[in-house]
């Protein structure tokens, strides 16, 4: 379902690719998409799932239903109220949050004064985004991810229609695709509370500030809120630092965060919330070795995924982008400049999923203050980073100051959880890293001898990059499992060997 809707974002960014180009209305908009998607992140399905789910795990094991419905009332009605107030508070200071997190912004009035609209349209999708995330935490900790796991195609089918029917209807097209966000956010709310009720609950907000459930929670969420929206303010201060840059800078990065987050969202996310449930339950269980052994076999996955996944990213970044986004505004120049910051973000792309792997280790156990000392170090080297690497990169040093700060981040998580005794890796790992890097190295291989120059694809009409895009990706995919077999791995009897019981 994740892949469905991962496809599906791909074919809205060609059609916001082709509708608004790499200009001043594409910098206003993906600014206003940027900031509320951060939000979702904090008060959503980063910082809010990493919480709520351990300790309603708690409450599914150890306390009656009626205790654990009180519990879900109560959640909700925290969770309404707090995102509430900082909606409308967004809203009233939509000018002072561009002022902060797009200050190159004020050299252009009308560049300013566009996104400040957009920003007041869509920033009350974070409201509705947080309870659809809130639904959605409740059918993940009872098994069901693939509802919640499709729903974000619901905000992708909004954004297309906006684009592609509503614009026509606005003195300032763009404004159609914040209308059509907010749209999303209700739609994703209201597609999920059908399939909560099925499974005999009815969420009804009330607050209760005493109440102990909602107390572990809250002081979980707070510092879950920076250890896993680390990688989004980032992005953000990315964002911002981009503001001051060339007319173009801030599409080119999200064109390029885009393509990672295709690997990211299908395989690192996804498995991140298959995995939180599973090891909050054994947390709670005090099943150690099996928790341990989850991990394992998580990473396990990871790896053999990512490995390629970051080299074919960063050999195939400049057909990719060519393939899927120059059409109509979004010209050969673009494409050029994305394609730096694309293979900066894929170099990091091993090091995103790893992270999504580890920090489920620590809020699982319901540690939160590791993460977040971890995040603080991130940061303050991502920001250092930046400031070396923007005047001779400009927007793809911002970009591989990301990759770089993401590397820093996941080995310290790694290492925090075999000193805490969290995790002790399964024998034949040695083996396992130089399988899956032997056969990636083999796909590199064939990539870089077999993929034509970017001229000549910027040459190619849509059917044939796409044609020869497929099969450069087929043959590498192909060459990589054969690669696996010869060097005497057996996907199928790894994820036999290592699953969690």
């Amino acid at each position: 379902m994740t892949l469905v809707s991962r496809v599906l974002g791909f074919v809205r960014d060609m059609v916001l690719a082709g509708m608004l180009g790499a200009g001043l209305s594409a910098d206003a908009f993906f600014v206003a998409f940027r900031i509320p998607n951060l939000l979702r992140r904090f008060f959503a399905e980063g910082a809010f799932s990493q919480a709520f789910v351990p300790v309603l795990s708690d409450y599914k094991n150890r306390y009656s239903r009626a205790e654990m419905e009180c519990f879900i009332d109560r959640a909700a009605g925290a969770l309404a109220g707090v995102v509430g107030v900082i909606t409308l508070c967004g809203i009233v200071a939509a000018p002072l949050i561009i002022f902060v997190f797009a200050p190159g912004f004020l050299d252009t009035e009308s560049k300013f004064d566009l996104t400040v609209s957009l920003l007041r349209v869509t920033f009350p999708y974070i409201f509705f985004i947080s309870l659809a995330a809130f639904a959605a935490a409740i059918l993940q900790c009872h098994g069901r991810f693939a509802v919640p796991a499709f729903t974000p195609t619901l905000l992708n089918l909004s954004l297309i229609v906006a684009a592609l029917w509503m614009t026509r209807y606005f003195e300032e097209p763009v404004m159609a695709l914040a209308w059509g966000m907010l749209a999303g956010g209700v739609a994703q709310l209201l597609f999920q509370l059908p399939f909560v009720l099925r499974l005999g609950f009815f969420p009804v907000p009330r607050i209760r500030t005493g109440d102990p459930g909602v107390q572990r929670m809250l002081a979980l969420m707070g510092p879950s809120i920076f250890g896993v929206s680390v990688a989004q303010i980032n992005t953000l201060i990315d964002t911002l630092m981009a503001s001051f840059l060339a007319t173009g800078s801030v599409s080119w990065l999200y064109y390029s965060d885009r393509l990672v987050e295709f690997p990211l969202g299908v395989f690192g996310i996804a498995l991140g919330t298959v995995i939180l449930p599973q090891l909050s339950d054994h947390h709670s269980s005090g099943s150690r070795e099996t928790f341990s052994r989850t991990l394992d076999w998580a990473l396990r996955c990871v790896l053999a995924i990512g490995a390629p996944a970051a080299v074919g990213l960063a050999i195939l970044a400049g057909p990719m982008l060519c393939t899927l986004f120059q059409y109509g505004e979004f010209g050969a120049h673009d494409v050029a400049m994305a394609e730096r910051s694309l293979t900066a973000y894929a170099l990091g792309l091993l090091a995103f999923l790893l992270i999504k792997i580890l920090a489920p280790g620590y809020f699982a156990r319901h540690d939160t203050k590791t993460p977040v000392r971890v995040g603080v170090v991130a940061m303050l080297l991502h920001l250092c980073l930046n400031l070396a690497l923007i005047v001779p990169l400009a927007h793809a040093g911002l970009a591989l100051a990301t990759s770089l700060a993401a590397y820093v981040n996941a080995a310290l998580l790694y290492r925090g959880l075999r000193r805490q005794g969290a995790y002790a890796p399964v024998a034949g790992w040695g083996a396992f890293l130089t399988q899956v890097f032997g056969a990636t190295a083999i796909m590199a291989a064939f990539l870089v001898m077999t993929c034509p120059p970017l001229g000549q694809w910027l040459a190619w009409g849509m059917g044939d990059r796409a044609l020869r895009l497929a099969g450069l990706i087929g043959g590498g995919a192909l060459l990589y499992w054969a690669g696996l077999w010869a060097l005497g791995l057996r996907w199928k009897s790894m994820m036999v060997s290592r699953a969690p019981t």
